[in-house]
């Protein structure tokens, strides 16, 4: 997942808060006055880091820095603006535009820096400016959005376009600046801009309520194990882990299950014990449930309507409506055709993986005073483990041991991209991080020249938030030259001292998945940085992303890092073998939990302005319902109340763009395959094509022109084996 915390969307969603305190930044206990001055002479985030790229000085900022920061960035930011708006010569590109793209230096650096942290490393403190800080950004940005003035400039350069003379890229810089502050609102009349002011305010403070509300719901919903034994399925390592966890909360002789973001947690495929299954399902699918400060309904009820409320007054039938118009997919009916296209299809796998398990299950109480049970959705993953090592003799902790995380790091995401691209990666210990397990790289391009700092946060902890993502400290800049500072966070389980971290092949895919936004962020060779590296649309940024995931098995990439922690051994060929033949193996599932979100996130975002408040769990059922993938083993990946995508990540009425990026990386894959695959001429194809132009180019074409023609749903398809 893509986060690029620009102004904007770190105003508007691109906000986290965890519950954890673990930190080994500097940080202030304290959370500082508003009115407190900013002193650039003590302030570290109000000038240019000096560290190589700009790197943020993690050793020397303090929470107690990051208030009194912000107001002193969104009172440049305003005197930035309010210069460009009241300037008496006639508007120009470079006196208006490219001034905007110049404006807003310090709210940027400390906003990116922000939000990078709160996501990654939160604490009380840093909640608590979160909370003062968002709705202040909100605000902020409406009164630069909603300027008359600066509207007018930039309107009177949009209408002579055409005879100005404009690069294709300053033209389309341009059209997206102008487009921009339609959709936010600067052509409403002042009452309605007056409502629409108080709107964002207030989405802007129920996303950050959600997130800070989730993240801890998570935290607090751990499943504790008083009894060993149920822990039954569970390797050594495992239960240490669990252990200790529980000892780290000062549980000492318990165990702790903790959750993960989505509905289905990974010890349900290994955890003998049916009561214990069901159990932690429920906590994972009730976390954010309880009646208690952590509960999430009412936000999300509200967060829905007033989304509603806000399109009708910028012109939309709903929200979605509203988000897509900017979008590949233009409109709702088209996101929804592709995924309800896909359906039937994806439903009628999982119903044939269901009857595979209720074979094991029957054979297995044949004849049992008991009897059998009927296969529930805390079963799933048991028993498609069982049906996966029957059908391709295939045992997840076979794997594991040839799938250590530093390796895979280094022999795999790393040489993949050397392989195609050139670019060398050297370790740098002396920029300071927010963390002990942070590493950083430099990246070095083909011809040895310095292109990028890499950071790696793979392990999970309670400070941060749950998932993965990528993002920039320092966007690229070809107005400044600055360099693009990028980072990686996943939450991988950090194993117990001494022990080496074995990674799942899911975990694998999701180091290469997240490199390649890496990439994306890295190879961003554009002047303007509102338009640079990922700032793209949503169902356009998730496609670099997951096109990189393909050469998680390409057999020379495959054979260069799956070795055994333990004797550096290959993976032995019939195991390849058996991973590559059980590549569509329960896909059914994995596309029909998929398909529900997606489907409840475009339900939510098309309601109308005047429909009332949704309670929450009849809201959903009469989704799934209609959307036909009601299938009760088969929930959700993630349920309303925990859908932090949606209400607190920025991808409202977007989750769809998972699956509409998906057709094009599969289609761009089919492209590496006709014409030799993991080559360099091919790689600097692709990065010249697509990696490089950012949303320099209309998104659609900038596509066709890398592949000379539209993309074909087919290959996803094949793929997923659902044709």
């Amino acid at each position: 997942m893509s986060r690029t915390v620009v102004l904007a969307a770190a105003i508007s969603l691109a906000l986290a808060a965890c519950s954890g305190k673990e930190s080994t930044a500097v940080s202030d206990p304290q959370t500082p006055a508003a009115s407190q001055p900013a002193d650039a002479s003590t302030n570290p985030l109000l000038s240019a880091s000096t560290l190589p790229f700009q790197a943020p000085p993690f050793d020397k900022i303090k929470d107690s820095d990051y208030l009194p920061a912000f107001n002193e960035g969104m009172k440049q930011h305003l005197a930035d603006v309010r210069k460009i708006a009241d300037n008496p010569e006639p508007a120009t590109f470079d006196n208006t535009i490219e001034a905007l793209e110049r404006s807003g230096e310090t709210l940027n650096r400390v906003s990116r820096i922000f939000f990078g942290l709160v996501q990654a490393d939160t604490n009380e403190a840093r909640q608590k400016i979160q909370e003062e800080v968002a709705p202040k950004l909100a605000a902020h940005q409406d009164e630069i959005n909603l300027d008359p003035k600066l509207f007018a400039r930039i309107k009177s350069i949009y209408d002579q376009r055409d005879a100005l003379g404009l690069d294709p890229v300053q033209k389309r810089l341009v059209e997206r600046d102008y487009q921009e502050f339609v959709r936010a609102g600067a052509q409403l009349s002042d009452a309605d801009k007056a409502s629409l002011r108080k709107l964002n305010v207030e989405e802007t403070t129920l996303a950050t309520q959600f997130h800070t509300r989730l993240v801890a719901a998570t935290a607090a919903g751990a499943v504790v194990v008083d009894d060993k034994a149920k822990l039954a399925g569970l390797d050594e390592d495992a239960i240490n882990t669990a252990a200790a966890d529980a000892k780290a909360r000062k549980l000492d002789g318990k165990y702790l299950l903790p959750l993960q973001n989505t509905t289905q947690q990974p010890v349900l495929a290994s955890l003998s014990d049916r009561e214990q299954r069901a159990a932690v399902l429920k906590a994972s699918e009730t976390r954010a449930e309880k009646g208690d400060a952590n509960d999430t309904r009412q936000t999300v009820q509200r967060l829905a309507q007033l989304r509603a409320q806000k399109a009708k007054l910028l012109g939309f039938d709903n929200y979605a409506a509203y988000s897509l118009a900017d979008q590949m997919a233009k409109t709702p009916a088209a996101a929804l055709k592709l995924l309800t296209d896909t359906v039937p299809a994806a439903t009628a796998k999982a119903r044939g993986e269901i009857a595979e398990m209720q074979k094991v299950i029957d054979a297995q109480h044949a004849g049992a005073k008991t009897g059998g049970f009927k296969l529930a959705a805390s079963d799933w993953d048991f028993y498609a483990e069982q049906v996966r090592k029957a059908q391709y003799d295939l045992d997840e902790t076979q794997i594991k041991p040839y799938f250590e995380m530093d390796n895979v790091l280094q022999n795999g995401v790393f040489y993949a991209a050397t392989q195609l691209y050139g670019i060398t990666f050297k370790p740098r210990t002396d920029i300071p991080t927010y963390h002990a397990d942070i590493k950083v790289y430099e990246v070095f391009d083909k011809d040895g020249t310095s292109l990028a700092l890499f950071y790696t946060d793979y392990y999970k902890r309670d400070s941060k938030s749950g998932g993965a993502w990528m993002d920039v400290f320092v966007e690229q800049d070809g107005l400044t030259g600055a360099k693009p500072v990028v980072y990686n966070v996943c939450n991988f389980t950090k194993p117990a001292a001494g022990q080496p971290a074995l990674l799942s092949f899911d975990d694998v895919t999701t180091m290469f998945h997240e490199f390649g936004h890496a990439l994306h962020g890295m190879f961003s060779k554009v002047k303007y940085p509102s338009i640079a590296g990922t700032s793209t649309s949503r169902d356009f940024v998730e496609f670099p992303s997951q096109f990189n995931e393909h050469w998680a098995l390409d057999p020379k990439v495959f054979a260069n890092y799956a070795k055994h922690y333990k004797t550096g051994e290959p993976m032995p060929q019939a195991l390849v073998d058996k991973i590559l033949k059980a590549r569509t193996f329960n896909q059914g599932y994995a596309t029909t939990e998929y398909l529900s979100a997606a489907l409840l996130d475009l339900a939510w975002h098309t309601q109308p302005a005047d429909a009332p408040l949704q309670d929450v769990a009849p809201f959903e059922a009469a989704a799934l319902k209609k959307f036909k993938v009601d299938l009760p083993q088969v929930p959700p990946r993630y349920r309303t109340t925990y859908f932090d995508h949606i209400w607190g990540g920025g991808y409202s009425a977007g989750y769809y763009a998972y699956f509409w990026a998906e057709v094009l990386d599969h289609d761009a894959f089919e492209w590496f395959k006709e014409n030799g695959g993991l080559t360099p001429e091919n790689g600097q194809v692709f990065r010249d094509k697509i990696l490089s132009r950012g949303n320099s180019v209309e998104l659609a074409d900038l596509y066709r022109d890398f592949r000379g023609k539209d993309p074909s749903v087919e290959p996803l398809l094949v793929n997923r084996g659902l044709k």
